[in-house]
């Protein structure tokens, strides 16, 4: 049995060239920092589900409109990878925002809150537990 899937082979590549190209070849300026956080190939490698995520934009309208551009730039995108990878046909490419990054941020203060509002509330119970224990051993 084979251990990597052709598939995840050819997605794997794909982040990796997406990712340089997304950086060093599109000019527009409407476009932020995007990294490309993850690709999914069909398995008829007809199409490349391009997952993205901007550092520190988390505003609809921003995410929209570089969506919009990487939409546009997608053509040239297909064509630069053809140059850099032997396939015979390149999956036509589908760019989506990936928001687990955003929620594990959120998950992840929601955690810290949560530990330090029970350190807060420790020392009070620890207080009660040395004096109940005092009680009972007078």
């Amino acid at each position: 049995m084979r251990e990597f899937k052709r598939t995840d082979r050819v997605a794997d590549q794909l982040q990796k060239e997406l990712a340089v190209l997304i950086q060093r070849e599109v000019k527009d300026p409407r476009l932020g920092m995007v990294t490309v956080s993850g690709v999914e190939v069909s398995r008829d490698l007809g199409y490349a589900d391009v997952h993205i995520t901007l550092l520190g934009e988390q505003d609809p309208e921003r995410i929209k409109e570089n969506l919009k551009v990487l939409k546009r730039a997608g053509g040239f995108l297909r064509s630069q990878v053809a140059r850099r990878i032997k396939l015979r046909h390149v999956p036509e490419l589908r760019f989506h925002y990936d928001e687990s990054v955003v929620r594990g941020q959120h998950l992840s203060s929601l955690i810290e809150e949560a530990v330090a509002s029970d350190r807060s509330r420790q020392p009070e119970a620890d207080d009660e537990n040395d004096s109940g224990e005092d009680g009972a051993k007078d």
